[in-house]
């Protein structure tokens, strides 16, 4: 799950972290508001949406008046913004962050992550920040510096010393950078992120290290323990199929293809978009329905996956163990006469009560195209996907 910059800026304040002075706004009255309570001459109006390189969609604006203020405002609420991150669907600006305008004499980029390959949490810098980290990494991999920490230990002081210095920070600002390092480390371990990133960290002409910008996500698994940062989730950034889906205990993942997929497992479900991929198509979605597929919880699973208007065949691949296959049968034969379903369908069962679940689906009388192997299956899926794109051209 991720916040907005404002909400994760919050956060880190908390923390120790210093942060300018801000306020948010929902709309161009709000917005002149917030500059007026903040003060001073300059002023930065952020559009706060779920991606970065906002700067470079036109997503930040410094403003020097208060009819400056309004017009960024104007221009930003209600206003797609596209970026690399986004996707060319983009994002749509509801909320604005009216900030105080910062005195920048350095940018530095520091970041938090979760390195899986060493299964340790990795520190990440640069003296150069403010730019896109993974240009950098590309062209200049020797400018970034990365200390990994040992999770039964923790974040030692001597380890933020030296990404400090790695930073090249003065010596006299060490003491305040190692504790906003430390600051960061704690938000990210105590509230169960999986991501900090500060870009840029800056330094202000009058010596202060401040965090600029700020983004962070969070382990969807662990939100349950974290009712303050679930209570922060804007849906309104996020794929709607997906956030109906989670908010029906499925796990969705919305694609640019054209072949719903309904499976259960991840694993057999990332095997099977493989497969499709093989055959010649492309998968609309990644849909696992788990272990204990019900009837009316495979019935779920079939509308998140029609709500795709784009989709032109589904495939529905169960592999039984815990599940069984007669009752993924059952689901199948109930929603398809509930939704009267019209776009070609394939069913691959295997597993658990394998031959109680294909007579179900034969004695039903409805056109459901079956398949013993996956291969098949994605080929049959594949097939019935291009007759019906035939017959729409």
């Amino acid at each position: 799950m991720d916040i907005h910059e404002y909400q994760a800026k919050q956060l880190l304040s908390e923390y120790g972290v210093k942060i300018a002075e801000g306020g948010l706004a929902y709309s161009p009255e709000d917005a002149v508001q917030r500059a007026r309570e903040i003060g001073g001459d300059v002023w930065v109006v952020k559009a706060q949406i779920h991606s970065g390189a906002r700067g470079k969609a036109g997503g930040i604006k410094i403003c020097r008046s208060d009819d400056e203020v309004r017009q960024a405002a104007e221009d930003l609420l209600g206003k797609r913004l596209v970026t690399h991150q986004t996707g060319p669907a983009g994002k749509v600006c509801l909320r604005l962050y009216v900030e105080a305008g910062t005195d920048i004499a350095r940018e530095l980029y520091f970041s938090l992550l979760v390195d899986r390959e060493h299964e340790r949490i990795v520190m990440v810098g640069s003296a150069e920040g403010g730019m896109e980290i993974e240009e950098l990494a590309e062209n200049r991999p020797e400018a970034i510096k990365k200390i990994h920490i040992e999770p039964a230990v923790g974040l030692r002081d001597f380890q933020a010393r030296k990404m400090a210095f790695a930073l090249g920070i003065e010596p006299k600002q060490i003491s305040h950078a190692v504790k906003t390092i430390k600051g960061c480390y704690r938000a990210m371990r105590d509230l169960d992120a999986n991501m900090l990133e500060i870009n840029p960290l800056v330094i202000t002409g009058s010596g202060e290290l401040i965090a600029l910008d700020a983004k962070m996500g969070f382990d969807d698994n662990a939100l349950f323990r974290q009712q303050k940062i679930s209570e922060l989730r804007d849906k309104t950034q996020e794929d709607p199929r997906e956030m109906a889906a989670a908010d029906r205990g499925l796990s969705y993942v919305g694609l640019d293809g054209d072949i719903g997929c309904m499976i259960n497992g991840a694993g057999l479900a990332m095997a099977t978009m493989d497969m499709i991929k093989l055959a010649g198509g492309e998968p609309a979605n990644f849909l696992d329905v788990g272990g204990g597929a019900s009837p009316e919880r495979t019935e779920k699973a079939f509308r998140m996956v029609l709500q795709d208007e784009n989709v032109k065949s589904m495939l529905v691949n169960i592999f039984a163990g815990i599940n069984r296959c007669d009752w993924i049968a059952e689901g199948v034969v109930q929603a398809v006469k509930k939704l009267n379903m019209q776009i070609p369908l394939v069913v691959r069962l295997s597993g658990t009560n394998v031959e109680e679940g294909r007579k179900i689906i034969a004695d039903s009388g409805l056109p459901i195209i079956t398949a013993d192997t996956l291969a098949e299956a994605a080929e049959k899926a594949v097939q019935a996907r291009n007759e019906v794109v035939a017959k729409q051209g």
